[in-house]
């Protein structure tokens, strides 16, 4: 169970980025819908529940060491290439958001130069990356916790100082921006890119473990642990929509109003949700080039970082509508192959009992 659990942290601490910690994410995504966000919070967890087993029991089955190995297993000789291709070009491109991201913020609450900040993060991100794999995951995986934490009190707080009724939070948050017209689409969307991101990392932790039921629990509770994360930001945010609307940070203004500590707690969780997502991404990135632990591996991580540095400087906001656009794409062809996959195994399992 303990692998299991450090197998689940990490795949959340991976796909928490800066946007679903801002509260960002959640708001474009569910919250915009009003009540029934509600319904497509719930529906997204599932998922995440049902796509993180199937992808760590992929992951385990062929003792993976990079996602090229079950995007092949799932694609094809045809369809794995151009998935292998295009997720690797993916996993590059969310690190270098992040160390953008993360220069953004440091500007904004910190008033340190942008570049300041990217480049913290990018020695912070190689640094981990030349430690050995099994501590990186538990270094992505500590820092879950205190998310959770961070986002119970939030919550807590919003819904016992809640001062407007359902039906009224329900009409403001209809007027938010959304991601896409419809609750149902946009539950969808929201899974779609990010299992895009999500699954390498999970597919090569998974591959680490012997057991493959071990590593089916992970996905599973990293799966409930996202929805659940989605549910309460959502639920806290609705409740409180007359006070954060239009805001860009609607987590960090629920937090500041609370009292200014837990603001800059929840500052440090949002640099923390960008450290992990950039470490993952960058892991996996590498992994797929070269074998990790090894000290090709470790040369071509500071390469790598610096390449992604320079990259960074091309702007946060730029960044973001490039790389993000594309990715609800590639992530619906994931969803659509790891269902198919689930029901081949499924049929093979009756073929053997016959």
């Amino acid at each position: 169970m303990k692998q299991s659990l450090k197998i689940g942290s990490a795949f959340v601490g991976l796909i928490v980025g800066a946007g679903f910690a801002s509260g960002q994410e959640v708001m474009q995504y569910f919250t915009s819908f009003g009540i029934w966000g509600t319904v497509g919070a719930i529906i997204t967890g599932l998922l995440f529940i049902f796509l993180g087993y199937t992808f760590a029991q992929l992951g385990a089955s062929l003792k993976a060491s990079s996602h090229r190995a079950v995007l092949y297993h799932i694609g094809g000789k045809y369809i794995g290439p151009i998935l292998d291709l295009v997720i690797t070009f993916f996993l590059f491109g969310v690190a270098v958001v992040m160390f953008a991201g993360s220069g953004s913020t440091f500007e904004q609450m910190f008033g340190i130069s942008p570049m300041v900040g990217s480049i913290i993060m990018v020695v912070l991100t190689i640094l981990t990356l030349l430690l050995d794999t099994n501590k990186i995951i538990s270094i992505i995986a500590a820092v879950t916790p205190y998310l959770i934490a961070v986002i119970l009190i939030i919550v807590a707080y919003s819904i016992f100082t809640m001062d407007i009724s359902l039906t009224t939070a329900d009409a403001i948050a209809k007027e938010q921006t959304s991601a896409s017209s419809n609750w149902l689409l946009s539950a969808f969307l929201y899974v779609s890119y990010n299992i895009s991101a999500g699954a390498a990392l999970l597919i090569i932790m998974a591959g680490q473990v012997k057991d493959k039921k071990v590593a089916g629990i992970g996905g599973i509770i990293g799966g409930a642990i996202l929805g659940l994360l989605i549910l309460l930001i959502h639920t806290g945010m609705l409740v409180r929509i007359d006070i954060i609307q239009g805001v860009d940070m609607p987590t960090l203004e629920l937090a500041t109003a609370i009292h200014p500590a837990v603001g800059i707690l929840t500052a440090i969780a949002l640099l923390g949700m960008m450290y992990n997502t950039a470490v993952g991404m960058f892991y996996s990135f590498a992994a797929r080039f070269f074998t990790p632990d090894t000290k090709t591996f470790k040369i071509a991580v500071v390469i790598i970082g610096a390449v992604g540095f320079f990259a960074s400087l091309f702007g946060f906001t730029n960044l973001v509508s490039s790389v993000y656009s594309l990715m609800g794409y590639l992530g619906f062809a994931l969803i659509i192959l790891a269902i198919i996959a689930w029901f081949r195994k499924l049929k093979d399992n009756n073929l053997k009992e016959v």
